[in-house]
């Protein structure tokens, strides 16, 4: 049976990360379209599906700025907000395009990294 560990070399790792990650969330995406489809947009179940993807990405993002881990784990808490705040007030002011707050927010929180470390 193939595994993980079946062969030993540098680029295996990477392989099997994507294909199992294909494998996993593929199928699911697939499910989606065939039932979303088929539901009409202002049906419960299709803003129930909006506001859970919703909330999902806000957790992820609140525990990037509150719990972050690696080298953001270094930078104050005051400057990822600063950065977060800056990156969504420019994404609203500048015509609700995502690049533009992701861009903004990383400058911001370059910036300050250099400018406290």
């Amino acid at each position: 049976m193939i595994g993980y560990e079946t062969f030993d070399t540098w680029w295996w790792p990477y392989i099997f990360i994507a294909i199992a990650g294909w494998l996993a969330t593929d199928m699911w995406r697939w499910l989606g379209v065939l039932a979303g489809n088929r539901l009409k947009e202002e049906s419960a179940a299709l803003t129930w599906v909006r506001s859970v993807a919703t909330a999902l990405v806000a957790a992820v993002i609140a525990k990037l700025i509150l719990y972050p881990t690696g080298a953001l784990q270094e930078t104050p808490v005051a400057l990822r907000l600063i950065a977060v705040s800056g990156g969504f007030g420019a994404f609203l002011v500048l015509g609700k395009r995502i690049w533009v707050g992701i861009v903004v927010s990383l400058c911001l929180l370059i910036g300050g990294q250099l400018l406290i470390g």
